[in-house]
């Protein structure tokens, strides 16, 4: 099993935007924009400055115009979110299932209820205006100010044709309520880029995409720390600079317990100053689409899983022992430590199955273990230990360090202290997972202790290629005292809230290579170029892969010795269509079984299967997916 550790005219607009970058003198490089008019893209080229250094004082000016509550407000009012959906999500019947009123999917465990939804209310979006001074002349079509500035905002985001529809409805949204809007699409690899676009918060009102997890533990986006500057290598992901104190000890506090009552709580409290302030405004859910033949059952999708095959062992075509599943894209490589684009993920699901599910934002165990390893059912434990200088613990900030007498850590009693040198109590984590009994892998071979400790030696070795050892670098140590026991144990002050997802899987250490070497002594480096590994690999899972011709299709069968038993339908095939077109195109002729969202997509050609599903031909399912669109307000200019 490879376990996964884990954005007028031209010259109007032109002069416009000129004004808006002094305004904000960015510190950008030259990148190409679009700006759209009146629905229709032309390539304008604004050459920017190259970067430089800012001096640390920078983004201490309150912006002058989004630095006002009751503007921003009015921004939220004045936006019209099921026109928004409907502009892109024309084959959803209630838009208003789409909406986001938070930072925090409205179906999670940890949505707060009660939040100032701001409602469309164009009315009292112009009143907020009217209030901040920003007026509206008699024949005039934007408002100004007493020194007859003109309501202008600069709005970024990406050139996706989907960002450039629901932005259009946005702009005039704004135009509704006398604001100018001055549409900016850059490249995502500008926007998202390491040194311009949103990293250096070079925007002022900018649209992007936050994924909701089935846990929001450990993030800390809008906390006052986490505030991207000058002064702290532009670290952090809280672009807009928002700084309120009761919010940020809601996070922190929220991701400080392991308490779910509490964390729900304390999200509960950052969500309504997140939803007062009005600092960012929450638009829509994207959807997730997925198809299938109208007969299968066992297909059971949910928000907050990104993977509906999570249990392909239960599907079932009655007098069918073959079902199809299409596919746009084709792995690179089927070893996912690496390859962790979602083609290849849920490629290998059939292969090695899924650990555990975040079904409707929850998780749960979902093959080879009875349950996660929690506090409240004994497989995690968390015990009082001593540590000295030079120690290696998590201190108070969440920064691994080397302990030394002046840094702050969490005591034993969780408390925040300095570590005066010497020694002091802290606590430790420890995680047992124990396995069910019988899982083997596909050539018949038990799952051995060897097995999962070679899982946690390639999982955790840098020459793997692979790309986030976040949780490797927080182990202190991992035993297998016997065939189904996995025992891990953190370093001291490393208690994350999803302390039960933490697990390194485990790969056949007794498989023998076409060269002669056995899996166990083959370098992490090699590991990627071994055909074993990247190309026909064997697991624990449901299904064997039997068959991969490269650019045409994948073909599974049945794993013998799949311990819960044969799975339901004998064989699986994965088929490797053009494009969405011909998949749907398929789909309906019974070619194709199954669609997922990633090759369906959300264009017009859902409106073709939903059409189909109308008359009974096809099952289809559209859900809120964990991706989310929002709009950031910048606080402050540099």
């Amino acid at each position: 099993m490879q376990q996964q550790n884990r954005k007028w005219t031209v010259i109007s607009v032109l002069a416009l935007a000129s004004i808006l970058f002094a305004a904000c003198a960015p510190q950008t490089v030259e990148v190409p924009v679009t700006v759209v008019v009146a629905g229709v893209p032309e390539q304008v080229t604004v050459v920017e400055t190259q970067i430089v250094e800012v001096e640390k004082e920078a983004f201490t000016t309150p912006h002058p115009i989004l630095g006002d509550l009751r503007v921003r407000q009015a921004i939220a009012y004045g936006t019209n979110r099921d026109e928004l959906i409907a502009s892109v999500y024309s084959f959803v019947d209630d838009k208003s299932a789409l909406r986001m009123d938070s930072f925090i999917p409205t179906a999670h465990w940890a949505h707060a209820d009660g939040l100032e939804a701001y409602d469309f209310d164009p009315d009292k979006a112009k009143a907020l205006l009217d209030e901040a001074g920003w007026t509206l002349g008699e024949g005039a079509a934007y408002r100004t100010n007493a020194d007859g500035d003109e309501l202008a905002l600069q709005f970024t985001t990406t050139t996706a044709q989907f960002r450039q529809t629901w932005a259009a409805v946005f702009e005039s949204n704004m135009a509704d309520i006398g604001m100018r809007i001055v549409r900016l699409h850059a490249p995502a690899s500008w926007w998202f880029g390491d040194t311009t676009g949103l990293s250096r918060r070079d925007f002022e009102l900018g649209a992007f995409a936050w994924v909701g997890d089935a846990d929001p533990g450990g993030q800390s986006l809008y906390s006052c720390d986490t505030i991207p500057t000058p002064a702290n290598g532009w670290a952090g992901q809280n672009y807009m600079g928002w700084c309120n104190e009761t919010a940020d000890a809601g996070i922190k506090g929220a991701n400080n317990t392991l308490s779910r009552d509490e964390r729900i709580a304390q999200y509960a409290i950052a969500q309504q100053e997140f939803a007062n302030d009005m600092i960012s405004l929450p638009l829509f859910n994207r959807v997730e689409v997925l198809a299938t033949n109208k007969d299968l059952t066992g297909f059971a999708p949910a928000p907050g899983e990104a993977y509906a095959s999570y249990n392909i062992y239960d599907w079932e075509i009655p007098g069918v022992d073959t079902i199809v599943l299409g596919f746009t894209q084709e792995p690179a490589s089927l070893f996912t430590l690496v390859e962790n684009a979602y083609v290849a993920v849920n490629a290998y699901s059939l292969i090695g199955g899924r650990l555990f599910t975040s079904l409707n934002y929850d998780y749960t165990a979902n093959l080879y273990y009875q349950q996660l390893p929690t506090l409240e059912n004994g497989g995690a434990v968390l015990n009082t230990v001593e540590v000295k200088d030079g120690d290696k613990v998590l201190d108070a900030d969440g920064n691994i360090v080397e302990l030394a007498a002046g840094m702050k850590i969490k005591n034993a009693d969780g408390e925040t202290v300095d570590f005066a040198g010497g020694s002091a109590q802290m606590q430790q984590m420890v995680l047992t997972w124990t396995l069910d009994s019988g899982i083997t892998w596909s050539d018949g071979e038990p799952l051995k202790a060897a097995d999962s400790e070679l899982g946690f030696k390639i999982n955790c070795d840098p020459a793997s290629g692979a790309v986030d050892y976040t949780v490797c670098e927080r182990t202190a140590s991992a035993e297998f005292p016997d065939d189904t026991t996995q025992v891990y144990t953190l370093i001291p002050g490393y208690t994350p809230p999803v302390y039960f997802t933490i697990n390194f899987g485990w790969y056949p250490s007794h498989l023998v290579l076409a060269d002669g070497r056995t899996l166990a002594d083959v370098p992490a480096a090699e590991w990627t170029t071994v055909p074993e590994i990247a190309e026909t690999p064997i697991d624990t899972g449901p299904y064997m892969l039997t068959g991969w011709v490269k650019g045409q299709s994948m073909t599974f069968t049945a794993n013998p010795f799949f311990y819960k038993g044969a799975p339901k339908t004998p064989n699986m095939i994965i088929k490797f269509v053009a494009d969405t077109n011909q998949a749907v195109a398929q789909l309906l002729t019974g070619d194709v079984d199954v669609l997922f969202g990633e090759t369906l997509g959300a264009g017009a050609e859902v409106q073709t299967v939903k059409d189909a599903a109308d008359a009974g031909e096809v099952a289809i399912f559209i859900e809120p997916s964990a991706t989310w669109e929002h709009i950031d307000m910048s606080l402050f200019i540099r």
